[in-house]
């Protein structure tokens, strides 16, 4: 609690003083100049994978399903 104090006091103080100033703005300013030239992208040399794309055929096993149809008179 002593540390809270201790930080409040120079905290109201600080905003004190920052109220009690003004501050005028007398020139609006203005940007710096800048130039920009084109650039160029580097060279850059590239070996790419090499990528073999092929088929097969497999058999792949499925299990029956039999499907009834539901009894009508729940749907009721």
């Amino acid at each position: 609690m002593r540390s809270f104090r201790l930080l409040t006091i120079p905290a109201l103080a600080l905003s004190f003083a920052a109220a009690a100033c003004t501050a005028k703005v007398e020139d609006k300013g203005k940007l710096p100049d800048v130039d920009v030239n084109g650039g160029r992208a580097p060279k850059v040399d590239v070996d790419p994978a090499k990528v073999t794309v092929g088929t097969d055929t497999h058999t792949v096993v499925t299990p029956n399903v039999n499907v009834e149809p539901a009894d009508s008179s729940r749907h009721n």
